[in-house]
């Protein structure tokens, strides 16, 4: 498994932007895997936001954030990100990295937990009205 840290979290207004990124303790790009942020709030079910294969940078979007969310990877610092923009309350969340092991085109469902092993600890996004 590899060891995922995410960053970037914090407070923005309506309307507002942030990035955060997800550190990998190995070089992902080299293990050809589907990588994926997701996003929590208790009480509810954790949910995927968009998925990238390291191998190709083809990249995956949940309906609720295409268009306003930008998933990327740099690969030189084994690092994905995810740029959001036009920030909502309803983004107001706990905001998770995962990384699979396999490629995307093998799993079931790239915006399902359960095809993830490796999880950071999370980081909060809250958004204000």
């Amino acid at each position: 498994q590899v060891q995922l840290v995410e960053s970037g979290g914090g407070s923005v207004q309506v309307g507002g932007s942030l990035r955060l990124s997800c550190a990998a303790s190995r070089v992902t790009s080299r293990s050809r895997e589907c990588v994926g942020w997701f996003r929590q709030v208790p009480g509810k079910e954790r949910e995927g936001v968009a998925s990238i294969y390291t191998d190709s940078g083809s990249t995956y979007y949940s309906g609720f954030v295409k268009g306003r969310f930008t998933i990327s990877q740099e690969i030189a610092k084994n690092t994905v990100y995810l740029q959001m923009n036009g920030l909502k309350p309803d983004d107001t969340a706990m905001y998770y990295c995962a990384a699979s092991g396999r490629a995307c085109y093998y799993l079931n469902d790239v915006f399902s937990p359960s095809e993830y092993n490796s999880w950071g600890q999370g980081t909060q996004v809250t958004v204000s009205s």
